[in-house]
């Protein structure tokens, strides 16, 4: 067997029950936590991918009003396309609730609520990067006492895999991670 069949063979990795607890429990209660407790949140929630984490605006998740969408329409570039393709995103009535309450965060922290405003921002006040992303969630891994060091992507794929556990239906699976085939 070659090593890609090997590699397709292998489940991705993903975060326990426990971990997951322990990721949000610890980054919720601590105070400069509670942007990443969102946005990993948001990653469990909906199974986006890092860069569209980053990449979201207030205006994608929040009406005018300030009220959570249920659906979230992303610009997906693909391959050499010169436009974007529109994927849609359900936000869980799970997460509803903590996304209604991080947008009064942003009302008190005065941060902008235009609906082109990045929805996470870096301690300098701009849209987050990738980099710090990640590196964000490697310091909650070791606050949380993680045994193992995972990637941001893990998130996406417990998310995945939680629906599959949920419905048992890998057709759902497909359109929650938006591919394109079954077989990814």
């Amino acid at each position: 067997m070659s090593s890609y069949a090997s590699e397709l063979a292998r489940p991705p990795r993903t975060l326990t029950v426990a971990e997951q607890k322990a990721l949000l429990k610890v980054s919720g209660e601590h105070a400069r936590g509670y942007r990443d407790h969102v946005m990993f949140s948001v990653a469990l929630g909906t199974g986006l991918r890092c860069h569209e984490i980053a990449a979201l605006n207030v205006g994608d998740v929040f009406h005018a009003d300030g009220t959570p969408r249920r659906r979230v329409l992303l610009k997906v570039y693909k391959r050499s396309a010169k436009r974007p393709a529109r994927q849609e995103v359900i936000i869980p009535d799970s997460l509803f609730a903590k996304l209604a309450k991080f947008y009064k965060y942003k009302q008190r922290r005065a941060e902008s609520l235009e609906p082109e405003a990045p929805l996470f921002l870096s301690q300098r006040s701009a849209r987050i990067a990738l980099r710090s992303l990640r590196h964000v969630f490697a310091r909650w891994q070791e606050r949380a006492h993680f045994e193992r060091r995972l990637g941001f992507h893990t998130l996406r794929h417990t998310a995945a895999s939680a629906v599959y556990h949920r419905h048992k239906d890998p057709l759902l699976v497909q359109r929650f991670a938006r591919h394109t085939s079954l077989r990814t």
